[in-house]
């Protein structure tokens, strides 16, 4: 599409399917080499060959918590690419549903480990690694949930709002040369989100001033505008994509 990102590399963690993957492709389409993660070698190895081969991506399988993982990827990307210069902290995972005053603690926990304290990992691997001398651009996938009470879903809002909040920490820390935003998605039609309208999408459309439910596509498009330099005077934003639909009383 364009050559923006020409020279660039890109790290996009859970981006063997659905959002990550379609922000990859993006980025990718736009001239960037990247470096996609996901826990299965099996399902990166398809992910790479949809993105063009190993000249423009590279696989690497592991848990997005592990501090471990996340030191190799980052090193490996600069020894693959020759740099690190973007970050899309795309995982997050929501493995409980239900009044949250039933919440399982443990289950708490492992939400906020994934979706806030290993964003924010990342975030360090990459500034020492790299950003820290050369600068950069991050984007954390944030969710409607996170600004307005979500029934069912309430601690995985929870932690979104502390992501987003995390966000406009590192914004003002680390600016000039580093610009950190967020994405703020309603229901965009992947695996993850697939209780949330499967059997009902065009009731759970109806909401939406819009009048369809997101597509990967969507969001990737906004990630690919944050990283880049037509939003070079913009850090520290929540960007909600979401078809409308927080207008309207809905998430």
């Amino acid at each position: 599409m364009t050559g923006r990102f020409a020279g660039r590399t890109a790290i996009v963690t859970g981006a063997s399917r659905g959002i990550g993957l379609s922000i990859a492709e993006r980025l990718v389409a736009d001239g960037a080499r990247v470096v996609v993660t996901a826990r299965k070698q099996e399902a990166l190895d398809a992910a790479v060959a949809q993105l063009g081969g190993p000249e423009h991506a590279l696989g690497i399988p592991g848990r997005a918590d592990d501090a471990d993982h996340q030191a190799e990827v980052v090193k490996r990307a600069v020894e693959a690419f020759g740099s690190a210069d973007l970050l899309v902290n795309n995982t997050g995972i929501n493995p409980v549903y239900g009044p949250m005053i039933e919440l399982d603690l443990g289950a708490a926990r492992k939400i906020v480990e994934v979706n806030c304290l290993a964003a924010l990992s990342w975030a360090q691997h990459v500034h020492r690694a790299w950003m820290g001398e050369h600068g950069g651009a991050v984007v954390n996938v944030s969710s409607v949930a996170g600004i307005r009470p979500a029934p069912g879903i309430g601690f995985y809002g929870a932690s979104k709002a502390m992501l987003t909040h995390i966000t406009q920490e590192l914004a003002v820390e680390l600016g000039p040369d580093i610009r950190v935003n967020a994405v703020a998605p309603a229901v965009v039609k992947t695996k993850f989100a697939t209780a949330l309208y499967e059997g009902r999408e065009e009731e759970a459309a109806a909401a939406y001033p819009l009048k369809r439910l997101g597509v990967p596509e969507d969001i990737a498009g906004v990630v690919a505008f944050l990283l880049s330099a037509d939003a070079a005077w913009i850090t520290g934003q929540l960007v909600v994509v979401d078809g409308g639909v927080t207008l309207t009383g809905g998430v």
